[in-house]
This record gives C-alpha cells, sequence and structure tokens, in this order.
C-alpha cells in the first residue's frame, strides 16, 4: 500500500520502491563522513520530513550536497554555491538523479517565496560578512530571503560560528610553543597571537585591534587583556598555521546567540533548537594545556563555542512563534504534591503526582528495509519558557516545541480502545490501517520527584509519511503535524542534540530491540574504556528479579515541602510581531533552592571481562506509590546547585560526588549524546547525560553500594529497568561500546 500524505506537495514525490541500498553500503557511506557532516545529516532528520526540496547553501566541493542526496532519495538537494568552477566540478563528479547545482549569491535571492521544505547554511553565513565590509546586516537580509523562499513548516538551519556576549577577559598563551618570529608556521601562540592582532580582519581599511599585556602567569606563559570576543576569533583559528593569510581575512563571529534567536522570530520562524556546540576533539586536542581564558577576576572561563546550530521552523500567520511567562496565577489544581519519610532515616522526600497514566502511542511501518516511526512534531511545551528555570549547562536554549510521541491519557476506557481511538482522531490514522499492536515500556521518566509513569504502545501500521492537519487540542495556536521519522537517524538525532525530548528515542530503541532490529552506527562521541575493577561482582539481569524488595517510606501529612516548589502560571503564546495569539495557565515543578540542570552519569567499568553500567540500588517514593516497593535500580544523578555554571565545572562537581557517595576513581568523562528534558510538560528539568571511565573501586564501608550490569544484557531486558535516565544512559552506552 502507498504511504498515505495529507501534506503539502512536498511529499508528491514519495516513492517506496526509492531506497539508500544495503544497510552496509549505508553504514559505509556514514563513517566516512566528518563530524560536522553527520551533524547535518542528523538534524536533517529531527527537523525534516526527507522529501521534498532543500537547498545546502555555499556547498563548496558538493560532497555534503551530494552525502544528503545519497542518503535521502526522496529529497531533491540543490547545492549552491558562488563559484562558478566550484558548480562545475560538483556537476561532473556527483551525479544523482534528485541533486543538481546552481551557480549563485546565498546574500541574493535564489528561490522564488515559498519554493522551498528545507535549507541549510553550513559555515557559509561568516563568508558573507567577511567578504562583504564586515556588515552583520548582510546575514541579516540573507536569513530574511531565506525565510520567504521557505514553505510553510519549512525549516532553517544555520550551522556556523557564535559571538560571545562581549566582555573583558584575560587570555593566556605559550610563548616557548615555537620561535619568537611572526611567522605563523613556526612562531608560539604568543607570537602568532601578537600577529593575529595587527592583521584581524585584514581586508577592513583599520585591521587588526590593541590589547594589553598583564604580568606573566608563570614562566613560559604570557598573558594579555582584550575582549572575549576578540579572544575568542584567535583560540578558534590558532592552529591554522598554513592557511594562515587566508583565514585571518575572515570575521568568524557576528551575531551573538541572543541575536540570532531574536531573527529567527522576527521572520516567523519558531526556532527548535538553538545550542553552542563544543567540539569534544578541539577541545582536548587545541584548548585543555594551550590556551587560558579568565574573567578580569581571575575566574576561569567556559572553553568558547565551536560551532552553533539554530534550527527554525517557519509557521503559518496566527501561529505563535514563542512563549512568555507572564507571571503567577491561582493553582490549577492539576498537580498534587505529597511529602514521604524514608523509616530509615527520617529523610523527607518530595513527590508531585501527575494524574492518569500516560501513554505513549508509537506508530511504526517498514519500507524496503528502513523502519519509521510516527510521532508529532512542534507541539507547544510552554513550561520550557519558564523564568524559574536556570540557564543550560551547555548554554543552549530550550525549545518551547518539540518532537515527541503521540500521547494520550488512560481514563475509563480499556488500553487498546483509548489507543485506537486517540490515532483516529488526533492522528488521522484510522482503525483499518493498523496491523498489530506491541506492548512497550513502563518506565517512570524522571523519578527522583515526580510520581509520573509512562507506559508505551507500539503500533504497527500502513505507511503514512505526514499529517499537517490535525484537530488543536493544545490550547494554543498549534498542536503541530503528524510525520514520520527514520528509526536510526532519530537516534542520530539524539546523539547531536536534536531531539530534546527522551521518550521518542526510549520508543525507538524499544522497538528495534523487540524487532531484532540495528540501531546502526553511533556518532556521538566515541568512547575508549581502560578501567577494569576487581572484588567486584557483576550482577546479571536474571538476578536483577531476586534483589529483595524494600519498602521504605510513609507518607507524611501536613509536611514542609523540603526540595520542590509548585508553580502557577500563565504563559502568553507570541507571534513574529509580538502578538499574542493564545494564552494559557499551567502548573510546573521546580527545584526549591537546586538548580533545574541534572548531570546524570553512566558509570562504565570492565568488571569480570564484562562491560558493565554501576547502577544505584536506590528507594524511591515514586517507585513505591506504583509498585507498593521502594526500591528501584537507577543511574547516579543530581540536581546541580545554583552556582554550577558550565559543563566543565558541572563535570568537576559530579566527579566529586562519585567520589564522595561511591568511593570511585574516575578517569575520563565523555559527552552521551545531548541532552533532554525528561517532562516537558510538567517540569523544566534539563538533564545532561555523560559516561565516565571508572579506574578504581574503594572499600570504604560507608560507601553507597552500586549493582554492576552487562551492559550487552540490559537491552534485551529492558522491563526490569524502570528509571527513564538509566534507559537513556545505559542505551545510549552499549549503542556507543558496540554492545546493542
Amino acid at each position: 500500500m502507498a504511504p498515505s500524505s495529507a501534506s503539502s506537495p512536498s511529499t508528491d514525490a514519495f516513492d517506496p520502491t526509492q531506497h539508500r541500498g544495503t544497510r552496509e553500503a549505508y553504514e559505509r557511506y556514514l563513517k566516512g563522513m566528518d563530524a560536522s557532516m553527520r551533524q547535518k545529516v542528523a538534524l536533517t532528520a529531527a527537523h525534516l520530513l526527507c522529501t521534498g526540496r532543500v537547498a545546502d547553501m555555499g556547498m563548496g566541493s558538493g560532497a555534503g550536497s551530494e552525502a544528503l542526496a545519497a542518503l535521502y532519495p526522496m529529497l531533491k538537494v540543490v547545492g549552491v554555491d558562488l563559484d562558478p568552477t566550484m558548480v562545475d566540478m560538483a556537476r561532473e563528479k556527483f551525479r544523482l538523479a534528485n541533486l543538481t547545482f546552481q551557480v549563485g549569491d546565498i546574500a541574493e535571492v535564489l528561490f522564488e517565496n515559498e519554493s522551498l521544505d528545507g535549507i541549510f547554511d553550513s559555515s557559509v553565513l561568516h563568508h558573507v560578512t567577511s567578504f562583504g565590509n564586515y556588515e552583520y546586516p548582510r546575514a541579516a537580509r540573507c536569513l530574511t530571503n531565506q525565510a520567504k523562499a521557505l514553505k510553510p513548516h519549512g525549516v532553517l538551519v544555520v550551522r556556523d560560528f557564535l559571538a560571545p556576549e562581549d566582555k573583558r577577559v584575560q587570555v593566556s598563551l605559550p610563548d616557548t610553543d615555537g620561535d619568537t618570529s611572526d611567522n605563523p608556521r613556526t612562531c608560539s601562540t604568543w607570537h602568532r597571537f601578537v600577529r593575529f592582532a595587527k592583521e584581524f580582519r585584514s581586508l577592513h581599511e583599520t585591521p587588526g585591534f590593541t590589547f594589553e599585556e598583564l604580568a606573566s602567569p608563570r614562566k613560559g606563559w604570557r598573558r594579555a587583556q582584550t575582549t572575549l570576543r576578540l579572544a575568542t576569533e584567535f583560540v578558534l583559528r590558532k592552529d591554522y598555521r598554513t592557511d594562515w593569510e587566508a583565514e585571518a581575512k575572515e570575521e568568524y563571529a557576528y551575531f551573538t546567540q541572543n541575536e540570532f534567536e531574536k531573527i529567527f522570530t522576527s521572520l516567523g520562524l519558531r526556532v527548535l533548537a538553538s545550542t553552542p556546540l563544543r567540539n569534544p576533539w578541539i577541545v582536548r586536542n587545541r584548548f585543555v594545556g594551550q590556551v587560558e581564558l579568565c574573567d578580569e577576576t581571575g575566574a576561569t572561563l567556559e572553553w568558547p563555542a565551536t560551532n552553533y546550530v539554530i534550527a527554525g521552523e517557519k509557521v503559518r500567520d496566527g501561529e505563535g512563534v514563542h512563549f512568555h511567562e507572564s507571571g503567577a496565577v491561582d493553582p490549577v489544581g492539576f498537580l498534587e504534591m505529597a511529602h514521604y519519610t524514608n523509616r530509615n532515616d527520617g529523610h523527607i522526600r518530595d513527590l508531585v503526582r501527575r494524574p492518569h497514566t500516560s501513554i505513549d502511542v508509537v506508530p511504526y511501518f517498514d519500507i524496503e528495509g528502513d523502519l519509521f516511526v510516527v510521532a508529532r512534531m512542534s507541539y507547544p511545551r510552554p513550561i520550557l519558557a519558564s523564568t524559574k528555570k536556570s540557564p543550560a549547562l551547555d548554554e543552549s536554549t530550550p525549545p518551547h516545541y518539540v518532537t515527541e510521541p503521540l500521547n494520550v491519557l488512560q481514563l475509563d476506557k480499556p488500553l487498546g480502545q483509548t489507543v485506537e481511538e486517540m490515532l483516529a482522531a488526533h492522528a488521522k490514522i484510522a482503525g483499518s490501517s493498523i496491523k498489530q499492536f506491541r506492548s512497550g515500556s513502563t518506565y517512570y521518566p524522571s523519578p527522583g520527584g515526580s510520581q509520573e509513569e509512562v507506559r508505551s504502545m507500539l503500533v504497527e501500521i500502513e505507511p503514512v509519511l505526514v499529517e499537517e492537519h490535525i484537530p488543536n487540542a493544545s490550547g494554543f495556536s498549534t498542536s503541530g503535524r503528524i510525520r514520520a521519522l527514520e528509526a536510526e537517524q532519530v537516534l542520530r538525532s539524539a546523539q547531536v542534540g536534536g531531539l530534546p525530548d527522551a521518550r521518542v528515542e526510549l520508543n525507538v530503541y524499544d522497538l528495534m530491540v523487540q524487532l531484532g532490529r540495528s540501531p546502526g552506527a553511533w556518532i556521538g562521541e566515541s568512547i575508549t574504556l581502560t578501567g577494569t575493577l576487581s572484588g567486584e561482582l557483576v550482577t546479571h539481569v536474571a538476578d536483577v528479579a531476586r534483589i529483595p524488595r524494600r519498602r521504605a517510606f510513609s507518607r507524611t501529612m501536613n509536611a514542609k515541602s523540603a526540595f520542590l516548589d509548585l508553580q502557577s502560571s500563565r504563559f502568553n503564546e507570541l507571534d513574529a510581531k509580538g502578538k499574542t495569539v493564545a494564552s494559557g495557565s499551567l502548573e510546573y515543578v521546580v527545584p526549591r533552592t537546586l538548580s533545574t540542570n541534572t548531570m546524570v552519569v553512566a558509570l562504565l567499568s570492565r568488571v569480570g571481562g564484562e562491560i558493565c553500567i554501576g547502577v544505584d540500588d536506590d528507594d524511591l517514593p515514586a517507585a513505591q506509590c506504583f509498585v507498593g516497593n521502594s526500591d528501584l535500580l537507577v543511574a547516579p544523578a543530581w540536581r546541580l546547585p545554583n552556582s554550577v555554571r558550565g559543563m566543565s565545572e558541572a563535570r568537576e562537581w559530579v566527579r566529586s560526588a562519585i567520589q564522595k557517595e561511591f568511593d570511585l576513581t574516575i578517569g575520563e568523562t565523555w559527552e552521551l549524546g545531548g541532552a533532554y528534558y525528561p517532562s516537558a510538560g510538567m517540569s523544566p528539568e534539563v538533564v545532561f547525560p555523560i559516561a565516565v571511565d571508572v579506574t578504581a573501586s574503594g572499600r570504604s564501608t560507608s560507601r553507597r553500594p552500586l549493582r554492576w550490569i552487562s551492559l550487552r544484557e540490559f537491552g534485551a531486558h529492558l522491563s526490569h529497568f524502570r528509571d527513564g535516565h538509566l534507559r537513556i544512559v545505559a542505551l545510549r552506552a552499549a549503542h556507543a561500546l558496540g554492545l546493542f
């Protein structure tokens, strides 16, 4: 049966007989890409339908355009470049039926209004300003033209450099790692900085800048005071010795994150992602030990972003582009606060209850070996716009509209009937299109403070690609739209921070386990373990069911909240002109004294010859509420103090907490995919997952016990593990290590 679609003509070209070829060829192709290209491919899956027509602006050699066209045969890709020679070479080298190239200045109007489904600007807009007399408005005009060329729901993705919010800083650099000449190929880092100060923006009539040299921080190093913006410009290019003269012409940074977001919203683009990126390899190999950045007081600053990604969806007139929290209102009466006392230590735990059981509904289908899941895109989540949230550790701006599973609350009707009626009413998927139901997982998204249980139902259906016009049940200007996502690319989107809702990812992993499917290549940071623990025992999954059950909590009435604060606020949805198009009152929960940033850790090591994850055998009142017993295997996780800002500081804080609570010594740490929001309809909490290499275990009698569970076994026995955070880090770690 051909896929159904009620969308715009962008999906007319869909042909189920077109596919990428063998899975092996696909994996080889993906592994051959550099990190930036992998990220572009993953963001494509997160924000585009992978059909229709997209423009790859400033395509250079054309290899990136060809990669998109090769991986998505249903996508018509147009590579655009200013250089006719590059375009001719690309036409000669890359020949695919869905790929074309054209000469064009991306600063000018190149496409008719509403003729494109997507536009990519990868490391190209800074050329528009650099070779346009360094005039930042040129980039804004370019974005204006591109927004006009997008169809409604079309997506504009910019990946480029980011200007920091400016302030005076101190930059310290070695002066003994090269000679004292001004030859950038041989001189020390300090002397390259001195030369850079003379010729930065060399195409300008007054190039360069001034700085003040300060007292040397230590032998072999020299220190300068300048602005963070200028220090960032140098740090990002200090190792480009061979191409020094060409790089000195360019000004990498033009807009700050706030400026990018304001431009997008003013153009009617709903911001789906806005994230500064720090390439782990660059940080390790070009920043650490080679440069020091401090503020004027001497406090160490976070490393500058090596890139930035912002993605915006064009909305129709009358739809909102972002939310604003306008003020407190009377309690809505939806969420309920309760308190529980641990009978063992007297500690009071807060627990916020969300009524009814949430059912994640995941329709799926297979076309020519490719597995697709159906989700809703751009669904409004105003709570993520809360002013009570803390600044995110990675400086990302939370999206106010997210891609998430179809969802329904189970009330008085049976589960199957509830799901079938929801699919018909809200996704226009008729019962006659349903092939079979599969029971999915049951898990707690954030059990430390929320009494929220999610069950999932996996529903095989006849293929449906997109449904634009769905009933608006959100209470705001839109309920988004229904669309199909290629399952492997869902996982890759999460690995590069393109999928902030974790539930789609969890359900895809669950579905792949049930179908016996491979999750494909991992494109996040690579993990290389060195640690081996002796004296620890492996808890095999078969042994988990035999862990003694416990009941640690008693309900405590009239207790004062110890940790959580229940808020009631009015949220206004604003359009591109700042006009309120919808408004609603919502309840949500935030920590009373701590940050809304959470760090969750995959403790990894070799135990008994197996790669294992260290799991905390904890007691939580949420678990006791749901199953009668309080014991729950969880991933170690911490709500951070408000004083902890930035990822570097957070990692050091967590390193100390791991030593203190578990008496473990850890070595290397890695990003474990992108951050996620575990319960966007209830809290603005954002979770940052990391993996750590556990190299030694102490024997402190006061340490909290851990159970070491084989990662190879984890994915096949998900029903034993109900902590949503544990599922995320364990499945991602197994995927990264090839153990899925």
